[in-house]
């Protein structure tokens, strides 16, 4: 791996980046980027996570990775002394109970504290990912700064959870895009092909879009889905009842998305909840326009540029079918969508990232 200097020239910092493990998540997917990044620009990285994944990205190459393992207090135990050894300059903690874990962790060590926010249902995920919800006032106490993915989900972490406002702050997802960008001046002459990504699990909404391509009008549309998850099975059997089975290709989970992207003449999401959508990013990169429910990421990643793609409400299936069937009729131009994704490149998160951890460890 070639290193390359950290912004400016300045000081490399000691970092420790913790998650719960490195699966297929959003979440899991920038942090992995973040902290391979930030090794690369020379900075010293730890990635600590509790266990091990199925799917999901590698560990990064050049920062130190470390899988804690047992349960949670033995966890929290092990990440402390981790803290004490390594004595990171700044620790940086995202989903589920994260945040929480490694505020305690860092008690006391002077180990500076960020804790980052990806989706506005975590706190259903578990009871120890409630309680550090609940406890969200004593965390930004303890924390340097609170980062949230998108504007409305800093809305909803100062609002309704009590992070203090003054240290919660947005950072778009940083999203790896292919460089150059992939070629998409074909698009209109594809096959009629709508591609979906995500997590087979009912917050993605995978059942109102097989709903929606049934009612679909488009001769020969396809549909394929990429992704694994609890709800397989049934998504597949809801495709057998809705005659669709033939049409509908469940691909399972893939770790190189680009090669569908390349095939595809629309891209659906939709989710039920939404805080960002690294796949919108990586869609307008292809070229593609995008159909997805009203939801505030892919709000904010669109932002009312009607040439990258339609809103349609979170149970509207057949406005999604209608937004599908007009966008393999006409799929527009391409090259606003890619221009718009460029704002969203690793490159430029991981230099808005890096200044955040400079700050914090300057304060």
């Amino acid at each position: 791996m070639v290193k390359i200097p950290s912004m400016n020239g300045e000081k490399t910092l000691r970092l420790l980046f913790y998650c719960p493990s490195l699966c297929d998540g959003g979440g899991e997917r920038v942090w992995a980027l973040l902290a391979g990044e930030m090794a690369r620009r020379g900075h010293e990285v730890m990635l600590v996570v509790d266990g091990e994944a199925q799917n999901g990205p590698a560990p990064p190459p050049g920062a130190r990775f470390e899988i804690l393992g047992g349960g949670h207090a033995g966890q929290v135990l092990r990440l402390r002394a981790l803290v004490r050894r390594w004595r990171p300059q700044v620790a940086l903690a995202a989903i589920g109970a994260s945040p929480l874990k490694l505020a305690l962790a860092v008690a006391g060590t002077g180990t500076r504290l960020i804790s980052a926010f990806h989706g506005f249902e975590e706190w259903r995920s578990g009871r120890l990912t409630h309680l550090t919800w609940r406890l969200m006032p004593m965390i930004s106490r303890r924390s340097a700064a609170v980062v949230a993915v998108s504007d409305a989900l800093r809305d909803e972490l100062v609002e309704r959870w009590g992070a203090q406002a003054e240290k919660t702050l947005r950072i778009y997802n940083p999203v790896a895009l292919p460089d150059p960008l992939p070629d998409a001046s074909g698009l209109a002459k594809r096959p009629p092909r709508v591609l979906a990504i995500g997590r087979l699990s009912r917050e993605k909404g995978f059942g109102l879009l097989l709903k929606a391509f049934a009612m679909m009008e488009t001769p020969d549309a396809r549909l394929t889905i990429l992704g694994d998850g609890p709800m397989r099975a049934t998504l597949e059997e809801l495709a057998e009842s809705l005659d669709i089975s033939s049409r509908v290709e469940f691909a399972g989970w893939q770790g190189d998305v680009w090669p569908f992207l390349s095939r595809a003449r629309v891209l659906a999401l939709p989710s039920r909840t939404e805080s960002f959508g690294n796949v919108v990013v990586e869609a307008l990169a292809a070229g593609l326009p995008v159909a997805a429910t009203d939801t505030p990421g892919p709000r904010e990643i669109l932002g009312g540029d009607e040439r990258l793609g339609t809103l349609v409400p979170v149970t509207g299936g057949a406005a999604m079918a209608r937004a599908l069937d007009q966008w393999l009729a006409n799929p527009g131009d391409p090259a606003p969508r890619q221009r718009r994704a460029m704002e969203f490149s690793a490159a430029r998160g991981v230099d808005e990232w890096e200044r955040l951890v400079r700050k914090v460890h300057a304060a």
